[in-house]
């Protein structure tokens, strides 16, 4: 079963309260609606979540993997807002990155006007994905990534959506100088076409060889897709986090080959 059949089919029983317990609150009742009309199929779903959890519960995996895909949504919606459009690139970026099939669109349309017109500022969704997350700091990074690939779809990367993001990122817990890192990695973040394969790895062009390696080696164990599935990350975005191991080790190979090229001119 995809994530979207789980999200709606488990909207019931997710109870971790707060905005995004809210949320999935708002679409287990909507489920529910469906089905008493006859919409829906008997045993999809139950009473809906109040979005109450027990004080110290503490989630499990394929809760969390819900959590996370809910507040991509939510985040990006807060993040269309703070931007003042919606265009329709971006949506279909979502869609991409979440392999939404075409049966649960109107879900996900429907949790993301739900994000966007809430009273809830993005704060709250933020605090509470990295309440759930605090230990698995690769999982968020993957989360600002996929923000990130949202906001550019449109080939542009406006300074609203860039400031909203970096605060989304402090409440993650990076500071500026690894949301950088993480900026660097996208192809609308810099002035020029060309990656700076420095910022890519996080380190200074003075870094030795040896930190080079070490900072090589802490990104690809950080981000290793089997890594991030045992983390809670959700199947469909695997894909991602194989393309940013991918980024990373383009980027070490660089260094490596501008090194050496400047050691035999030396």
């Amino acid at each position: 079963m995809s994530i979207w059949g789980k999200i709606l089919g488990g909207a019931a029983g997710f109870a971790i309260g707060g905005p995004l317990g809210a949320l999935l609150g708002a679409l287990a009742g909507h489920a529910v609606d469906q089905l008493s009309d006859g919409r829906l199929s008997d045993g999809c779903c139950g009473t809906p979540s109040t979005g109450e959890a027990a004080k110290g519960d503490e989630p499990d995996p394929a809760t969390q993997t819900i959590a996370f895909t809910i507040g991509v949504i939510a985040l990006a919606a807060k993040m269309a807002r703070a931007d003042g459009v919606v265009k329709r690139v971006e949506v279909d970026t979502f869609k991409r990155l979440f392999r939404v099939p075409p049966e649960e669109l109107d879900n996900v349309g429907r949790v993301f006007d739900l994000a966007r017109r809430d009273t809830h500022g993005f704060e709250e969704y933020a605090r509470q994905i990295a309440d759930l997350f605090e230990d698995r700091h690769a999982v968020l990074e993957e989360l600002l990534d996929s923000l990130l690939m949202i906001a550019e779809a449109d080939d542009e990367l406006h300074e609203t959506e860039v400031a909203y993001l970096r605060a989304v990122a402090h409440i993650f817990g990076f500071a500026d100088a690894e949301f950088e890192r993480i900026l660097a990695g996208h192809h609308l973040a810099g002035e020029s076409d060309e990656t700076d394969p420095y910022h890519v790895l996080g380190i200074p062009r003075a870094a030795d060889d040896a930190a080079v390696k070490t900072a090589h080696r802490r990104l690809v164990r950080e981000h290793h897709p089997d890594l991030l599935v045992a983390q809670g990350m959700p199947q469909e975005f695997i894909d991602l986090a194989t393309q940013k191991i991918a980024l990373i080790n383009a980027a070490y190979d660089r260094i490596r080959k501008q090194r050496e090229g400047a050691a035999v001119l030396s």
